[in-house]
């Protein structure tokens, strides 16, 4: 039935591009973007609009990918590339995705922590044993719609921003004028920002969620879900852009917040939740470390079970194994287990006794220097007509999508040339 009225659309709008755009600024977001006002100031605000039609290109490109074939990424790559070579991207996202989920895990402990007074070590293990939890015996659904609207203390950053009464002019000439300089502390933020804003799980999830929405239609089969119509392309392309342009918005206000207080009182490190939670004074003052608690435990809950899922789902469709978060464990076991074991995995990492800023960070950087090839392989797959048909790549999103892998990848190479 078509959506009535203006209210109608908004909400079939709200569609897996929005929860994407949503758990885009993860832990690792929010601290990677803390971390770079702090340190770099305003300079690198530009990165937001920059980075906007890129990121919405990539996650739009991998919806038709979705839409099109009817398959997940890894199984539209298996079509196009040997098996050797799908396993190695795979295997790489794998081992990503479980250090990222790690890093959001004891994020979210130190959210918990900024609350309870109990020690960040201590909750680790609870808080992923309430993730597997959720995600085997609920549903992701369940997890979105209890935790997205914890998201919202996100845009507290918008308001604590002009609280702290920027220079503005300083603001417009970080935001109109790019600016890189070519060092080691500039080039290994910069790619961070990339890896945490285009992030390789991301392709992976919006992908295989436009084939979980076809299932919830009816449409079981694969000959069933091939093929997209006019207007379920158009949707789409509206769903990924209120949800890339809301994670720029708040990337946007992270790093203005951050450069605001942080950066101009002199505090360019970054070692722990408390240290961020600072760019909130402005606005909550003493209550600023419960908005950062709200903000790390909500986005953390949305994006571990995507980080984990999206990996199930590239070893699944990679063996051609059952895979779906709304599968029952009997009827999906080989997904549930990589699930878990990636849950297993990134509890592991936590236990070596990283600085939750500091591992936010470096999983930032690992991303990007994951995505950029991934990119590449994104691309020939989106303009393959056996596998996309009709809707292979125009020549905007071509341009906008081979532009993002050659910034990613000038990056990437900038700072293994300064290490």
């Amino acid at each position: 039935m078509r959506p009535s009225g203006p209210f109608g659309r908004l909400v079939k709008l709200i569609g897996p591009g929005v929860i994407t755009g949503a758990s885009d600024d993860d832990p690792s977001g929010i601290g990677t973007y803390s971390m770079a006002g702090a340190s770099l100031g305003y300079s690198m605000l530009w990165c937001a609009w920059i980075t906007f039609p890129l990121m919405f290109a990539i996650q739009y490109i991998c919806a038709r990918v979705g839409l099109a074939s009817g398959e997940g990424l890894a199984a539209a790559l298996n079509r196009r590339f040997s098996r050797k070579l799908v396993f190695v991207v795979v295997l790489s996202l794998v081992i990503a995705n479980t250090i990222n989920a790690g890093a959001d895990i004891v994020a979210i402990a130190a959210g918990i922590n900024l609350l309870i007074p109990i020690r960040v070590s201590a909750l680790i293990l609870p808080v992923s044993v309430l993730i597997v939890v959720l995600q085997i015996w609920g549903s992701y659904q369940l997890i979105a719609n209890i935790f997205r609207w914890l998201c919202l203390s996100l845009l507290a950053y918008i308001a604590s921003s002009f609280l702290a009464h920027p220079s503005w002019r300083q603001v417009a000439c970080g935001t109109l004028v790019p600016t890189i300089h070519f060092d080691r502390t500039s080039l290994s933020m910069l790619v961070a920002v990339l890896g945490t804003t285009i992030s390789p799980y991301l392709f992976f999830w919006q992908a295989s969620q436009e084939v979980e929405e076809k299932r919830a239609h009816g449409r079981g089969r694969l000959w069933q879900r091939r093929g997209a119509t006019d207007e379920e392309v158009q949707y789409r392309a509206w769903d990924v852009g209120v949800g890339m342009f809301f994670s720029n918005v708040v990337m946007f206000f992270i790093i203005l917040a951050s450069a605001a207080t942080l950066n101009r009182a002199g505090q360019t490190d970054i070692g722990s939740a408390q240290d961020a939670a600072e760019a909130l004074r402005p606005l909550a003052g003493d209550a600023a470390a419960i908005l950062m608690a709200l903000g790390l435990i909500g986005t953390g809950l949305l994006a571990v079970p995507i980080l984990t899922g999206s990996a199930g789902y590239a070893v699944c469709e990679t063996f051609h194994w059952p895979c779906s978060l709304n599968a029952k464990p009997h009827k999906a076991k080989e997904f549930y287990i990589v699930l878990v074991a990636s849950t297993a995995g990134g509890l592991l990492i936590d236990f070596l006794g990283v600085k939750p800023m500091q591992a936010l960070f470096w999983t930032a950087v690992i991303n990007g220097f994951l995505a950029p090839p991934l990119l590449v392989l994104v691309m020939l797959v989106a303009n393959n007509k056996q596998i996309m048909g009709k809707r292979v790549n125009g020549w905007t999103l071509n341009i906008l999508g081979w532009t993002t892998a050659v910034v990613m990848f000038a990056a990437a190479i900038g700072l293994v040339l300064t290490w």
